[in-house]
């Protein structure tokens, strides 16, 4: 207990899935936390459980592919707590089925490059913007293990692997100053996003292929998987480790 005490993070799709569990794990840790979804009453459930909880949560409705939505969210974040230590990006959407290069919609990539790599580096800019004037801050992506291998619809690997780039830009491009920018990329996680997910609607040639390079007797990952391995890049223990993606998989893709 006490990893971040009197540290303040943002954490973006909080309202949910990863986000919402990481949002409780960093509370419980004493981190100030500020959360942020499109959908206001999950955030508030969410903020909520955390109050209910001892842990202090401000929740503040955004929309991260929005321009301008991103330097608000850290404006109120620094308002409320008078500065910003960590940011993680957990806001993600996947498109529906498993659409490969040669079938893939232009509506889907539109509306997942616009949340999945705009909206992260709208944020990374937000953010970067205010850590710059303490020379400290821990940021860690949300990525995904398909924009590492390829595994997923080709709109959601782009989308995901752009992260992980910007991820090592960030790292470069602060080394030394006392910001750090890693990236999580995990398996499968077990999220209400991917539970709803419609088999019927998966594209029958892209799961073969991916189950060619993947183990599918490992198991997936759970949101607290994930949240904990977010808690050590985001503490002060992993101080050495910029501009890394870390694998998160259970060895499923090796």
């Amino acid at each position: 207990m006490g990893r971040l005490e009197g540290k303040v993070a943002i954490i973006t799709g909080g309202n949910s899935g990863v986000g919402a569990t990481t949002a409780k794990l960093f509370a419980k840790e004493g981190a100030k936390v500020v959360i942020t979804a499109r959908r206001v009453a999950p955030l508030e459930e969410i903020a909520a459980a955390i109050r209910e909880d001892g842990g202090e949560v401000l929740p503040v409705a955004s929309d991260i592919s929005k321009k301008g939505d991103a330097d608000m969210l850290v404006a109120k974040t620094v308002e409320a707590y008078g500065k910003l230590d960590i940011l993680i990006n957990c806001a993600g959407v996947l498109e529906e089925g498993l659409k490969p290069i040669d079938r893939f919609t232009d509506e889907d990539l539109d509306r997942i490059v616009e949340i999945n790599q705009k909206g992260t580096m709208y944020c990374l800019r937000a953010a970067t913007g205010e850590m710059k004037k303490n020379n400290y801050g821990s940021i860690v992506n949300v990525a995904s293990i398909a924009g590492v291998m390829g595994c997923g619809g080709a709109a959601y690997v782009s989308s995901k692997a752009a992260v992980i780039g910007i991820t090592r830009h960030t790292g470069l491009r602060f080394a030394g100053t006392g910001i750090r920018c890693n990236a999580v990329c995990p398996g499968t996680i077990v999220t209400p996003m991917v539970v709803g997910t419609n088999p019927a609607s998966l594209d029958p040639d892209m799961m073969g292929q991916m189950a060619k390079h993947s183990d599918l007797k490992v198991p997936p990952c759970m949101p607290e998987d994930v949240a904990n391995i977010l808690l050590f890049l985001a503490s002060d223990e992993s101080r050495a480790i910029t501009g890394q993606a870390l694998c998160t998989d259970f060895g499923g893709t090796l």
